[in-house]
């Protein structure tokens, strides 16, 4: 299961390179069913809130019809960042599964650990789901970024 959804999560972070974006998706299941998914859109939307796992939890409290997203689990292909960790939060989602470690601004135990602080609402998270292709996808994207840079 976390595997077959991991890989939805890369499908939709594949995405975000149509508009030359950050590749990464996030995903929200309940009861084993997607009920909502995102990418980044940064660029487009020219909104720096427009990270994937924020879209994807605007899309899910709308299916819901609620801002608690509570029995719901996330996963994203990327570490979340200090915003979207609060978001996750926030939402009261159960589960957090996230691919590859972000070792310079990743807030689920790489620069800090957000959900281990004792809020209202305790997340329990797991990294490293199908890290190698996660981060094989964020790191061929800076690659890139880098070479037409140094064109």
């Amino acid at each position: 299961m976390l595997e077959i959804m991991m890989t939805k999560a890369l499908d939709e972070a594949s995405k975000a390179l149509d508009h030359d974006d950050v590749p990464v998706g996030a995903i929200i299941v309940k009861d084993g069913n997607i009920v909502a998914k995102a990418h980044n859109k940064r660029f487009c939307d020219k909104d720096s809130t427009s990270h994937a796992e924020i879209l994807a939890i605007r899309e899910a409290c709308v299916f819901f019809k609620t801002q608690f997203l509570d029995g719901c689990d996330i996963y994203v292909t990327c570490e979340p960042c200090i915003m979207c960790a609060g978001a996750i939060i926030q939402a009261r989602i159960k589960n957090l599964y996230f691919g590859a470690y972000d070792k310079k601004a990743g807030c689920a135990g790489s620069v800090l650990n957000v959900f281990n602080t004792p809020f209202n609402h305790m997340v329990n998270v797991k990294g490293g789901i199908m890290e190698n292709e996660c981060s094989r996808q964020l790191s061929g994207f800076f690659k890139t970024k880098r070479s037409v840079a140094n064109e």
